[in-house]
């Protein structure tokens, strides 16, 4: 199991929104909004399920990014 720098508070994550140009907000794991009991799961056994077919054997940490402003979203790979 990797640690996530984002998630463990070692890096944080800066990114400009491609619509409006201000910073996104990191909003956590992306499958931590899958369910109710997802962030209580453990997060390897989530990555085997969440749909990314990659991010459990290239150690990855998805990120769900949004913008303030206009609303926008995407998904980040972060390197554990």
């Amino acid at each position: 199991m990797g640690i996530c720098p984002i998630c463990n508070g070692f890096q944080e994550l800066q990114k400009e929104c491609q619509s409006c140009g201000t910073s996104l907000e990191d909003s956590g794991r992306v499958m931590d909004y899958y369910d109710d009991y997802s962030p209580y799961m453990p997060i390897d056994l989530m990555k085997l399920e969440d749909g990314y077919p990659n991010d459990y054997e290239k150690h990855q940490c998805p990120h769900l990014l949004k913008c303030p402003q206009c609303g926008y979203d995407e998904i980040v790979f972060i390197e554990e």
